[in-house]
């Protein structure tokens, strides 16, 4: 949650209401201004510095989570990674270290938190998917993969966590404007917003007031489904 998309989602979690911790890997400066933000909306916030591919890191992440936070009644999996590359020169290394990230990272910190959430009597979970959870993306095909698998965990998780009531849901923005998209090129959003019905590229705030949505109690009968925030 030090930048982009995820930042923006804990800022909205804040804004509605929330307490929240903030997972990054590299770049803490930006995860303390996403910290500083969530503190003057109100909530209580901590920095929680894990590498989502790897099992014993996140599990301390999550006992660190308790014993700063208390009950964990809410989990948002959208640490992600992708590689530019055709496919057929598309190295393993960059594979795995997508699948890793994106893939693997969701299913690690699904699991933690699930077995929190059963022992405290529920909660919710939601994954951040993309576009490419359905549409073929060239050069993307690692990304695509990723995002592919993610959409059928939660599927697969809304099952089985159901009936220990816990929610799982995941959230799939279109092209969104963030720092990263901008400098993919100089008219990214007049390029992608064009070609959507409502005549405009994605924000941040239009994701994360989805996922406070289906954080809330409005969505208390939404499981296993993939909402699209694409225009």
């Amino acid at each position: 949650a030090s930048s982009g998309v995820g930042q923006g989602i804990a800022i909205g979690l804040a804004q509605a209401g929330w307490n929240v911790g903030i997972n990054y890997f590299h770049d803490e400066q930006n995860a303390k201004k996403t910290m500083e933000i969530v503190k003057e909306s109100g909530g209580r916030s901590c920095l929680l510095r894990a590498d989502v591919g790897d099992s014993g890191q996140v599990q301390s992440m999550f006992d660190t989570f308790g014993q700063e936070m208390g009950r964990l009644d809410l989990l948002v999996n959208n640490a992600g990674v992708q590689t530019w590359s055709p496919l057929l020169d598309l190295s393993e290394e960059a594979w795995d270290r997508t699948i890793r990230t994106n893939l693997k990272g969701t299913f690690l910190c699904t699991q933690q938190a699930g077995r929190r959430m059963r022992d405290d009597g529920g909660g919710c979970i939601i994954n951040i998917g993309s576009g490419a959870n359905k549409a073929p993306f060239p050069n993307l095909a690692d990304y695509c993969a990723s995002k592919g698998g993610i959409e059928r965990l939660t599927v697969v998780s809304a099952v089985e966590l159901g009936p220990l009531g816990i929610r799982v849901n995941c959230v799939a923005p279109g092209c969104t404007e963030i720092e990263r998209t901008k400098q993919e090129d100089p008219d990214y959003a007049k390029l992608w917003g064009d070609m959507t019905p409502i005549r405009r590229i994605g924000h941040v705030e239009d994701v994360a007031n989805t996922v406070s949505f289906l954080a809330s109690d409005a969505a208390a009968f939404i499981a296993g489904q993939t909402i699209y925030v694409d225009g």
